[in-house]
């Protein structure tokens, strides 16, 4: 064995035998215990980033780990290639979207097989292939047959840049989570999902998710959005119809003194028509469409309005009530039209005494009379009806319910409960997405593609218009066809696109069978692996892609496919790995490779500069703050990046960049190599020690140590995924072998538990740092695959010191501390503790009172 490691030579030669004993290869098999490992699939974006690997990296020892222990490990990956990221790209790179993506694929696959990544490449999909979104065109026209899809004119998010609709959760401050551009409001027919159904099983399975960060819980629970109310209808003065609006304050409805409608309520140009008021309406509802919603609704944010010209009618107080739009209202929340009651909400105040309206008093706390005219602030806190009619000298929290059952005897309203949640758009004006499968027929109307006629294929050969226009709507080949219900030979094909969010809602099932031809999936595939027992991505992911799968599960468990509703059992949301930014005050930030370190600090390559040294931030090509994984490759090997990626943080903390890490963690696997090169040949044809004979001094202790690091990786691993501690674990023992005294291992026994101890190193690494651990594990004489043993299992007996260290105290404060045989009984310890010397000297010879031994740990003694 040579006496220095080769990463590049090692990493090349277990690549090609893993692969040809197709060792990651997995199939059912019921006499196992299952274990699904799933890391978010990426963007097939051209080349992988330290994301990518920290986050599969991560997965990965899982996988490796919950092999070892005797699972049947399905550990699968595929591409997320179908959407905006694909086609933008290829755009800016002047290629077409399909000739990108599956060049992108071939790149990113051959640099994750040389990261060593435990994946079943035979069970590898890519959600653009028509064999893979059949069956989701499948699942749409099932969905559309029973009503839980459907078709509407609704204002949308539209992104200009992107040239399509936007759902609201890809709206982030207002800007594209794309493209970073402004969202405008549009109108357009849209196709939707009826995910609102299943609102309130969401919200209350959010509390049966026990192995999911309590931070993505709440903020799935905060996006669902559930509120207890009613809804109080507002008649239109000199009109029959009249407003409809959702509350949770019904008790404050005579109090009432305005009405606010979202700028998007398709009522506000209607009354401003034909009013003094109309221009102006029609200029702020414009105004309004390029403003980011969350910061109209926040409460540092301006509140504005404008009176549309027309009135509505309190109700409960008969008072008459102007109507405004205003920034605050959203479309998104109840039925996008506000009672506003001054008095008792400060946002309606702040807006009342802006624009001089009336404020009414109709709670007051007992004995004390507001004055609305020297109000300074809303009062908000709970009290007694004042002005309320019939409901006067009520507390107001036992109005709620009264006032709710007068609005239901009387017709003028309902209880209600309201979600923030919206049902799903999943309409997109692109090109690059799978076909929705409806065919339009002036005598049929809408009609679904039927089953055998699936699936409607996405032209891979169409020429991409500019400005990132979908070319469907221009290919008649596409868009001409015939009606599958009448025949009519003019029909056309929908020429939207899905939004890539429904791709990414089930393709954990269909790992489970990729091949299966029949269907989405096998059932008793998918009845075996799923649910998934750990899901690893980010928390960006937090809202849509999760939502969009749980809802998506319970869709399918409808239709009888599945018998679960919960897609991931165990949720880690991995840290970012961040790096300092560099700036140059002449060629701006700068890549790493672009710095020159020098005496007098660091320098732009390009200028001789000095450069400013920024904040640590995530890495991002727009800030240059970015490592190439393939240089590290090429420079460290795979296992090299891996240690240090688990070493630097635990995996749901920020990682932040280090070079000298990087070189930390080469260091260490030079001295696992020589380890194994200096012993190999002592403890070649050695079986480890297995406990059997009595062991003494430092054999004893390396025997010790050996079990207590199995114990704590074990631990560190199973219950925690804190690696870093894992790896320190086995770095301490590292140390503890390394001190071994030179003739020791010339005895039968020394080199028995050196052999153990060595085994120990590279079976606790091989998750880790696998191609390193094969080697080794080779080095040692052995056939079999170090991913064909079994973990290490510890014993109590050996993890048992020889001493305990015992803490005496006297009267509750610690006087003194002693060590004694670890098979001492509690007497034995009692007698140590009263003939301490320095527990005499305190005593003086007062008689103990008490002699308490806890755990034999310590000893309490009361005098």
């Amino acid at each position: 064995m040579q006496m220095e490691y080769d990463p590049e030579s090692i990493e090349a030669k277990w690549h090609e035998i893993w692969q040809d004993k197709k060792l990651f290869r997995v199939e059912q098999d019921q006499a196992k215990k299952k274990y699904y490992l799933l890391e978010m699939f990426p963007y097939p974006s051209g080349n992988i980033h330290m994301g990518h690997v920290r986050n599969y990296t991560i997965g990965d020892v899982v996988a490796r780990y919950k092999r070892l222990n005797g699972y049947n490990v399905l550990h699968p990956m595929g591409w997320d290639a179908f959407g905006m990221p694909a086609e933008n790209a290829a755009i800016a790179h002047n290629t077409h979207p399909a000739k990108w993506t599956y060049k992108n694929i071939d790149t990113m696959r051959s640099q994750l097989k040389r990261l060593g990544f435990s994946y079943d490449w035979d069970r590898e999909l890519a959600t653009c292939k028509p064999e893979y979104y059949r069956w989701e065109q499948w699942l749409f026209v099932k969905m559309f047959e029973r009503g839980m899809a459907y078709r509407k004119k609704a204002s949308v998010n539209w992104c200009e840049d992107c040239r399509t609709v936007l759902a609201n959760e890809q709206v982030e401050a207002g800007l594209c989570w794309r493209c970073g551009q402004v969202v405008a409001q549009k109108e357009l027919d849209q196709w939707f999902f009826r995910i609102t159904d299943y609102a309130d099983d969401l919200l209350e399975y959010c509390d049966r998710l026990p192995g999911w960060p309590e931070k993505v819980v709440t903020m799935q629970k905060h996006w669902i959005g559930k509120s207890v109310g009613a809804e109080i209808h507002f008649p239109l003065e000199n009109d029959d119809g009249h407003i409809p609006v959702f509350t949770t304050r019904q008790d404050t409805v005579f109090g009432a003194t305005f009405m606010c409608m979202a700028p998007e309520h398709p009522l506000v140009l209607k009354l401003a028509a034909g009013t003094a008021q109309e221009e102006q309406v029609k200029a702020f509802v414009e105004r309004m469409s390029l403003q980011d919603k969350a910061k109209r609704t926040s409460d540092d944010y301006e509140k504005e309005g404008i009176f549309v010209g027309a009135y509505c009618i309190n109700p409960f107080a008969k008072r008459q009530m102007p109507i405004f739009t205003a920034n605050f209202a959203l479309m998104e929340y109840g039925t996008g039209a506000v009672m506003a009651v001054p008095a008792h909400d400060q946002r309606d105040f702040e807006f009342a005494r802006k624009y001089g309206l009336e404020v009414v008093v109709v709670i007051q706390p007992k004995g004390v009379t507001l004055d609305p005219d020297t109000m300074t602030e809303a009062y908000v806190e709970e009290g007694v009806l004042v002005r309320s009619g019939p409901f006067d000298g009520l507390d107001n929290m036992k109005a709620l319910d009264a006032i709710a059952d007068y609005l239901e005897e009387n017709k003028m309203g309902k209880r209600a409960i309201n979600f923030r949640l919206r049902d799903w758009g999943i309409s997109r004006q692109r090109y690059w997405g799978a076909p929705i499968p409806i065919v339009y027929c002036d005598n049929c109307g809408v009609v679904p593609v039927p089953e055998e006629d699936l699936p409607v294929i996405l032209p891979e050969d169409a020429e991409m218009l500019e400005g990132g226009r979908s070319p469907l709507p221009t290919l008649e080949d596409f868009v001409r066809t015939v009606c599958p219900q009448c025949g009519h030979p003019e029909a056309r094909r929908e020429t939207d696109t899905m939004d890539t969010f429904v791709e990414s809602s089930w393709y954990f099932e269909r790992y489970c069978s990729p091949t299966h031809s029949n269907g989405m999936f096998d059932k008793k595939a998918v009845g075996y692996w799923m649910p998934v027992d750990q899901y690893i991505g980010g928390i960006e992911h937090a809202i849509l892609h999760l939502l969009y799968s749980r809802y998506f599960t319970r869709a399918l468990k409808d239709f009888g496919l599945v018998d679960y509703k919960e897609p991931f059992t165990r949720l880690l949301t991995q840290g970012m790995v961040r790096k300092e930014t560099i700036k140059c005050p002449d060629h701006g930030f700068l890549y790493p490779e672009e710095v020159i370190a020098k005496e007098e600090g660091r320098i732009c390559k390009h200028c001789g500069n000095l450069v400013e040294v920024g904040r640590i931030e995530k890495m991002s090509k727009s800030k240059k703050n970015v490592v190439d994984p393939n240089t590290l490759l090429e420079k460290y090997g795979a296992d090299t990046i891996r240690l240090f990626c688990l070493f630097a943080a635990p995996p749901e903390r920020d990682l932040d960049w280090s070079d000298q890490g990087v070189e930390g963690a080469r260091r260490f696997l030079n001295r696992v190599w020589r380890l194994v090169a200096e012993h190999g040949d002592h403890i070649r044809n050695v079986k480890p020690f297995d406990g059997g004979g009595e062991l003494a001094g430092d054999l004893m202790a390396i025997y010790r140590k050996t079990h207590q690091t199995i114990k704590r990786v074990t631990n560190n691993i199973e219950t925690r995924f804190h690696f870093n501690t894992a790896i320190s674990a086995v770095m301490e023992l590292v140390n503890t072998t390394q001190a071994v005294k030179e003739g020791m291992l010339s005895t039968p026994e020394g080199a028995s538990v050196m052999r153990l101890a060595i085994e120990s190193v590279i079976v606790l690494l091989s998750p880790i740092v696998p191609h390193l651990a094969e080697e080794l594990w080779e080095a040692l004489g052995n056939r079999d695959s170090v991913l064909e043993v079994a973990w290490p299992a510890y014993r109590e007996e050996a993890i048992a010191e020889d001493e305990l260290l015992i803490v005496v105290q006297v009267n509750g404060k610690v006087r003194s501390r002693f060590n004694i045989a670890a098979d001492a009984n509690e007497e034995a310890i009692k007698a140590a503790a009263l003939s301490d010397e320095r527990i005499e000297t305190r005593i003086a010879g007062r008689q103990a009172k008490k002699v308490i031994v806890v755990q034999k740990k310590l000893v309490n003694i009361v005098v």
